[in-house]
């Protein structure tokens, strides 16, 4: 009996720790923009929330500190950040094997898309960085509205492409993705270039981790892409 064709997965990137070398980046420009309000905390605290919308990210670090901020208040240490994340572009560089591993899937006929917790404003300009064009498939978070852990992002970047959230993978480096994956209903894909170890993300649901893009290029054949694809 004839069967018809399995459907090629589609790829769904978070961007900071999986594409481009910039968490750590993301936590100083944090913790520059909270001790300019008074808040003073140290940087492991601040990199457990990397990944996680910037709301949900600045009500978590103040619970853990007991101050309260307005929601303007919020909106203002978010843009702050956003400046600070600004002014260090030019030491963000991308992961090995990034551009090698989104060439191959382009090559081999797989789709994919970056989806990031990120705004525009912060994360467009990593396309340069990556030798992508400006009108690579991507959703940033001003496009949707939630950010991770929720979803929103996965499933509007599965959207984009014309893919079922099912058949996608999600290539995320932290915790936040994987769980934002599970509950999109895709397979998650961890990687440790954004300093979660492998037990975390395999406890967070992820399906394979690799060091890096350049492993999971490398290997990514355990995740169904062939040379001869689609």
């Amino acid at each position: 009996m004839d069967y018809p064709p399995s459907p090629v997965p589609a790829f769904l990137f978070d961007l900071d720790g999986t594409l481009i070398d910039s968490v750590y980046q993301h936590v100083i420009a944090w913790r520059t923009a909270l001790l300019r309000i008074g808040i003073d905390l140290s940087v492991w605290r601040i990199h457990r929330r990397i990944g996680m919308s910037g709301g949900l990210f600045v009500r978590a670090l103040l619970r853990e500190t007991g101050r309260t901020l307005s929601a303007a208040d919020i909106e203002q240490l978010q843009l702050a950040h956003a400046a600070e994340y600004c002014g260090q572009l030019g030491s963000v560089t991308a992961l090995p094997g990034a551009r090698e591993l989104l060439a191959a899937l382009t090559e081999a006929g797989v789709q994919w898309a970056i989806a990031t917790s990120g705004y525009a404003a912060t994360a467009r300009p990593a396309l340069e960085l990556l030798g992508l064009p400006a009108d690579t498939p991507m959703v940033t978070r001003d496009l949707v509205r939630h950010a991770k852990p929720d979803p929103d992002l996965f499933l509007a970047a599965a959207a984009l492409l014309g893919a079922e959230p099912r058949h996608a993978m999600v290539v995320g480096d932290s915790v936040w993705d994987m769980l934002a994956a599970r509950r999109a209903g895709a397979l998650g894909v961890g990687l440790q270039s954004g300093g979660y170890g492998r037990d975390e993300l395999e406890r967070a649901g992820a399906y394979r981790v690799y060091a890096d893009p350049a492993e999971m290029l490398a290997r990514i054949d355990e995740m169904g892409v062939r040379g001869d694809t689609p």
